[in-house]
């Protein structure tokens, strides 16, 4: 049974008992309907005052060893506890036990070797968003490392979107993901991915950046050191005692589904940067690059600063999903889907001494109408400037596409979401390009968001009915309700089985996915 867009937004706006992850008994108002991006989670734990937090910095991952032209970086998955709401404690599922997790900084054209040990109660596979990966090592949702504790053998997942699925391939206890590297610098992130528990595994603290530099972007004039800052913005809801709320309907990760109707998306009241409510940074006058990243299970942002500056355009945006744009630009607002990142520069000598600029999200209200502040202090001399060329790359050429194929991102029964009418089934191909190929790809969107997500080559946007073309390259473009787009893409490095979804994670974990296989 299909449902109109009116139909689900009316299932969404049911009621459901929540499950708090890492504690039992904790409960919340049911689900408000949301038809911006989902259903939201009210905490009944006491929430603190906005901008008292100050912004932590995820601390830098340095490689364990170095063989040639290969480091070597270990990674461990567990629980632990940690302070994020003042004074109280809340369970998650780090790498190596924060959230986020550390940050990988590594350089292109240079090889690592990520080694994650897994000593979470459930299995995981890891995937490098926007990494271009064999396939071995892309994170594929039936790839699972194992527990090192053990984990009892069933038949596979069951679930309403699909028949039962065992593991494609199994690792006990650690694995060994292989990044090349060959691509240009740009803001990457890596999170879990497993088959129908990667929403929950995110939501409960499984992501991390990971920054790749190279030659090109280290030359540019553009703010450094101190003054580059990293910001992973996402929601939660907290119950009582500090805990994630999240609406599990088996909170130990063994049976996937939501308790409740929230499968048009998870939305929390708290907004955290870098894992942390709210909070203040104090700046300089002067000017910061600001890497944006939505590690949101559901929620779009449309950035704007308050006040604005009296000289323009508040961020000047030089870099996408893929890396550096070719040229600058300004913008008002950045509106950012989740998985997607920019890369913007903004300047606080337009503002004086003293003075405070509050990141306001436009698409938000009540607690999520507000994200972070900036505090303008201290005194520091200028030595970034941001130049009228950024860096080339191939803009691919449309009339070379060698073929032309359509996705429909569409709801199914009201446990589903489907591309072009089917829910996801491991193996069966939805394309199969050849290596060298430039392909487009029709992207047809339903009565709901989706930020399209596509597993190995970055993508240029070409815009179709409404939206216009995006600058730059991208490897997630969020879709609006009923919207369609074109986006051009050419296979390159690697042979295999990719993938392409929906990155509202409820969705995925509903079946919103395709595999495409890459051949030589």
């Amino acid at each position: 049974m299909r449902h109109t867009r009116r139909q689900f937004l009316k299932i969404a706006g049911g009621t459901g008992m929540l499950v708090g992850l890492g504690t039992t008994g904790a409960t919340a108002c049911g689900p408000q309907s949301n038809p911006e991006a989902g259903s939201l989670l009210k905490s009944s734990a006491k929430l603190p005052k906005p901008f008292e937090v100050p912004l932590p910095i995820p601390p830098l991952l340095h490689p364990t060893r170095s063989e040639g032209d290969t480091d070597f970086y270990d990674i461990v998955q567990k629980a632990a506890k940690v302070e994020i709401l003042p004074g109280l404690t809340t369970a998650i599922w780090g790498y190596n036990g924060i959230f986020p997790g550390p940050t990988i900084d590594s350089r292109s054209g240079r090889r690592i070797v990520v080694r994650h040990r897994n000593e979470l109660p459930v299995p995981t596979t890891t995937h490098l968003h926007g990494g271009h990966t064999p396939s071995d090592s892309d994170g594929y949702p039936l790839d699972l490392v194992m527990p090192v504790l053990g984990w009892k053998e069933d038949t596979g997942h069951t679930h309403g979107a699909h028949k039962p699925m065992a593991p494609t391939n199994v690792s006990q206890g650690a694995k060994d993901y292989t990044y090349p590297q060959d691509q240009r610098a740009a803001t990457l992130w890596y999170h879990d991915h497993r088959m129908d528990f990667t929403a929950p595994a995110v939501y409960r603290g499984l992501a991390g950046f990971h920054i790749l530099r190279d030659d090109v972007d280290d030359a540019l004039p553009l703010p450094k050191g101190d003054r580059e800052i990293p910001l992973m913005i996402t929601d939660r809801a907290f119950a009582d005692d500090g805990a994630f709320l999240y609406p599990a309907l088996d909170p130990a990760g063994r049976r996937p589904g939501l308790d409740g109707d929230y499968d048009t998306g998870v939305l929390g009241d708290v907004i955290l940067v870098n894992g942390a409510p709210w909070p203040v940074l104090e700046v300089s006058p002067v000017r910061y690059r600001l890497r944006l990243l939505n590690g949101s299970n559901a929620r779009r942002y449309r950035l704007e600063l308050d006040p604005p500056p009296k000289g323009g355009s508040p961020f000047v945006q030089v870099g996408s999903d893929g890396g550096l744009l070719k040229t600058p630009v300004r913008r008002k607002s950045v509106t950012i889907s989740p998985a997607e990142r920019y890369d913007v520069v903004v300047d606080f000598s337009q503002y004086g001494a003293g003075a405070e600029v509050t990141l306001r999200n436009g698409l938000g209200d009540g607690t999520t109408a507000d994200v972070m502040r900036f505090r303008v202090t201290r005194r520091e001399k200028e030595d970034s400037t941001i130049p009228a060329r950024l860096s080339d790359f191939e803009t691919l050429d449309p009339s070379k596409a060698v073929t032309t194929r359509q996705f429909s991102f569409e709801r199914g029964d009201e446990h589903t979401w489907t591309i072009n009418g089917k829910t996801y089934e491991p193996g069966e191909m939805f394309a199969r390009p050849r290596l060298g190929d430039v392909e487009i790809w029709d992207l047809d969107i339903d009565g709901a968001n989706h930020p399209v997500h596509v597993h190995l080559n970055q993508f240029q946007v070409l815009g179709d009915d409404e939206r216009k073309a995006d600058a730059g390259l991208k490897d997630t473009v969020g879709l609006n309700a009923g919207q369609k787009t074109r986006i051009l893409i050419k296979f390159t490095g690697y042979q295999g089985r990719y993938m392409l979804h929906c990155h509202n994670l409820e969705h995925e974990d509903m079946g919103m996915m395709a595999d495409y296989e890459v051949s030589g």
